[in-house]
């Protein structure tokens, strides 16, 4: 490796660690360093007294992105046993005891559909096609590609790709269109929340969510989500890449039009010709690198909801509960205001719950099960008066309550432990701006393309950004994106990676 060019990477999350894969395949150098004992970042793993529960996102959708970017890695992910299709995506459950399960299986889904709404099977199926067409055209056009400069965004083509796009219309009014029953709207928009946004004031472009899940489905690797971490730290240990962890950085040293090292916490040094910052954007602007008036635009720009996360090691298995489950609240929108208005969480909150086990059995000892539930919240905002240690204690008593009211009436007594993580958790952890779980950044119209903060900085040309806060955006899909290309566009502006 002598003579290689080197290059470091600060954090070692799913977007880093992609990144160094691209890199070492193309002859750098490199080495990344983790502030935390262990590799993930966001999609970290805890296991406790035999109980797994992912902390971050725990089910793998758009696989298609998936394989594209591990394809150009040259990991042939989808061949791997461990990682399984799933015949339900999820169940979603409404106050008044109607489902909806969201199923490969078209005919359990037009039951499903047509005794809420008779013929809504059909209209539901017009959704998902103009949704996966909209997710198609977003991937070719918007996602998949960098913007190096303002006329590759702002120009006529473009401007006619948007309203082919939806971004003209929110996606709550877009699913009206189709559905006339309240729940199948909620049902086709509660999705949103995946990038901390409401769909209330989100564009339309975001039905290509539900869209894309139904039409190329949803997996689930044994080990959980942190099979995917696992993946990419041995693949990058295989092609060189040094992982150096508890190692948080304290400054980027710059001179001149050069960022060249990085000063960690404990005094010591790193020099490298390029730095790539796979940490929280806003963090690095606001804490690692001089202060130029960037990080104040920053600072205004909008901020993604966040949640508060609730892992529970549970004595005893119930068979009503499926892998992936959502409890959809009647107070949808009152509960969303609650979130995005008045950065807190609703007293009837729509949840997500996650039971593993169900489909890894290594997910928790037998007999016995993990369950983890995502309620929406507020992110961290010192205007408002947020008190995480009730809301937390708020959201956890509602969600036993709607639990009980759905048959697992003795829940509390076989809760062996519990852990909850809150915006504020997030925010020390993972140093994620205001504790925006689902990626600190929102995406709005001018926080998309050429309007997202640049995956290079404008002003040190040899300083990088990967992740969910760059383009384009949040989620794992994107930030595997956004790995493949900050390389593309690290090893030349024209140059395609290639396996």
């Amino acid at each position: 490796m002598t003579g290689n060019k080197t290059a470091v990477i600060i954090g070692a999350g799913i977007g880093g660690l992609a990144t160094s894969i691209f890199l070492s395949k193309n002859g750098y150098k490199v080495e990344i360093f983790e502030k935390n004992s262990g590799a993930g970042g966001r999609c970290g793993q805890i296991i406790r007294d035999g109980h797994r529960f992912d902390l971050g996102a725990t089910m793998l959708m758009m696989p298609g992105i998936y394989t594209e970017v591990f394809n150009s890695l040259g990991i042939n992910l989808f061949d791997r046993k461990e990682i399984k299709p799933l015949d339900d995506l999820y169940k979603i459950y409404f106050d008044n005891n109607d489902v909806i399960t969201f199923s490969r299986d078209d005919g359990k889904m037009k039951a499903e559909h047509n005794r809420i709404e008779p013929g809504s099977f059909e209209k539901s199926r017009k959704y998902i096609t103009k949704g996966y067409e909209i997710f198609r055209l977003g991937i070719d056009k918007l996602i998949a590609r960098n913007f190096t400069n303002i006329f590759q965004f702002a120009n006529f083509k473009n401007i006619i790709l948007l309203i082919r796009l939806k971004t003209y219309i929110s996606n709550y009014s877009y699913v009206k269109k189709f559905f006339r029953n309240e729940h199948l709207r909620m049902a086709y928009t509660f999705q949103n929340i995946y990038v901390g946004q409401s769909p209330f004031n989100s564009p339309a472009l975001f039905s290509m969510v539900p869209a894309a899940e139904i039409t190329e489905g949803s997996f689930f690797p044994d080990g959980g989500m942190y099979k995917i971490v696992e993946i990419l730290i041995n693949e990058a240990i295989a092609n060189g890449v040094e992982i150096h962890y508890n190692m948080p950085v304290a400054k980027i040293k710059t001179v001149g039009n050069i960022a060249g090292s990085i000063l960690f916490k404990d005094g010591s040094e790193t020099a490298a010709d390029i730095i790539v910052a796979n940490a929280d954007l806003p963090y690095v602007y606001r804490e690692l690198l001089p202060d130029n008036g960037k990080s104040r635009k920053i600072d205004k720009m909008n901020y993604s909801a966040s949640a508060i996360s609730i892992h529970m090691g549970i004595d005893k298995q119930y068979p009503q509960l499926g892998h992936h489950s959502v409890f959809l609240s009647d107070d949808f929108k009152a509960g969303l205001d609650k979130i995005f208005k008045e950065k807190s969480v609703s007293k009837t909150p729509s949840f997500y719950l996650h039971a593993p086990a169900k489909t890894d059995p290594s997910a928790a000892p037998p007999g016995h099960d993990s369950l983890s539930f995502v309620i929406g919240a507020g992110h961290a905002d010192k205007k408002y008066n947020q008190d995480w240690d009730l809301l937390k204690k708020q959201s956890r008593d509602a969600v036993i309550e709607r639990l009980k009211q759905f048959g697992l009436a003795d829940i509390e007594d076989h809760i062996k432990f519990e852990l909850a993580y809150t915006p504020q958790s997030w925010e020390s952890a993972c140093n994620i701006t205001r504790g925006s779980v689902f990626g600190s950044l929102a995406h709005n119209m001018m926080q998309m393309g050429y309007f997202r903060p640049h995956n290079r900085h404008g002003k040190y040309k040899n300083l990088y950004f990967v992740g969910g806060s760059t383009h384009p955006g949040n989620g794992i899909p994107n930030v595997l994106l956004s790995a493949k290309l900050v390389s593309e566009r690290i090893l030349s502006n024209k140059e395609k990676i290639k396996p």
